[in-house]
């Protein structure tokens, strides 16, 4: 691990102007630590934040509020969560180990880095880690690797398993930096790869996130989130599907649905909503409209099972929110 200095601080300001910089923000560490012990980051300065008053869990207006300080755990376990958004909780309670879950933050949870192992090997081709030396997952081991979003020059899923809950229930995040307050689709955190992978995110040097808005709708207590992988804990999806319907008289109103586990960011499915729509909640009419989810998916060498793997774990994954309607 190379030399780095920590500073902690007790307000949003001051951690603000601590990152200016070129801090690194850190709470629960879950992931960076890791990445630093391994020498993939390399920060010369950690900003403590977990001094901040970021850990709330709220229902303000018509919207569940969760600070980015608030842990997996906390958040899985709350009352209010689990009563208007258990897609929430569920998308949580499978995103990693009881440990884990007790350490990570909201805000570090969205903000986590790909689990490419090609990405943690110094000595391998890595466009994120070493922008311009090449993407070794194109031609190497690649079985995880996303069909959605990919590029020439990465192909590395996004690993959150909560994101693709929030990206699905049309969840909004809000920041602070040095050039003010600013409030965004969660969705446009996200960067597609192309030929800049070491770009992930969007937000701008400093920003420091505060808090979560989720839209709080009576049909989202249908949510149920889906996650297909090789093993049944701690492991990250081979596909995941996150899903929401509203269905009123027996024909679906409106629907939500996005994935993860096949795209370079969390994957929302709009073509599967709006086939959807109009339609009696029924497993044929689920298949017809998951079958929509692979337009546009390229498959490497290792990974095309997903193109088969994904609109059936839609489907069932519909058939799910559908048992709650």
């Amino acid at each position: 691990m190379m030399p780095f200095t920590v500073a902690q601080v007790a307000s949003e300001r001051e951690a603000i102007t601590s990152a200016g910089g070129g801090g690194r923000y850190i709470a629960g560490g879950t992931t960076l630590i890791d990445l630093m012990r391994e020498e993939v980051e390399r920060p010369s300065s950690l900003v403590d934040i977990n001094r901040l008053s970021l850990r709330h869990i709220r229902l303000e207006r018509n919207a569940l509020v969760i600070g980015a300080l608030a842990r997996m755990a906390e958040v899985a376990a709350h009352p209010e969560v689990r009563r208007v958004h258990p897609l929430i909780a569920e998308a949580l309670e499978e995103g990693a180990s009881p440990q884990l879950r007790n350490m990570a933050s909201i805000g570090g949870n969205l903000m986590q880095r790909v689990r490419c192992p090609y990405f943690r090997m110094l000595d391998a081709a890595c466009n994120k880690r070493s922008p311009g030396s090449g993407c070794a997952a194109i031609e190497g081991v690649n079985g995880g690797h996303a069909i959605l979003g990919t590029s020439e020059s990465c192909a590395a899923t996004h690993p959150s398993d909560l994101a693709v809950a929030l990206v699905a229930l049309d969840a909004t995040m809000r920041v602070r930096g040095p050039q003010g307050e600013r409030r965004f689709p969660i969705i446009d955190l996200y960067r597609l790869p192309e030929d800049k992978p070491h770009l992930e995110h969007t937000l701008r040097p400093a920003e420091l996130i505060l808090d979560v808005h989720v839209p709080v709708q009576p049909f989202a207590v249908s949510g149920r989130y889906l996650k297909v992988r090789d093993r049944s804990s701690y492991e990250f999806a081979l596909v995941s599907a996150a899903a929401v319907l509203d269905v009123r008289n027996g024909v679906v109103r409106a629907a939500r649905v996005a994935c993860g586990g096949v795209g370079t960011r969390p994957w929302r499915m709009p073509a599967v909503e709006a086939a959807l729509i109009g339609q009696r909640p029924t497993r044929a009419n689920f298949e017809t409209a998951a079958a929509h989810a692979t337009q546009g998916a390229r498959a490497l060498s290792g990974n095309g099972y997903k193109i088969a793997l994904l609109p059936r774990t839609i489907t069932r994954a519909l058939e799910m929110a559908g048992e709650k309607v």
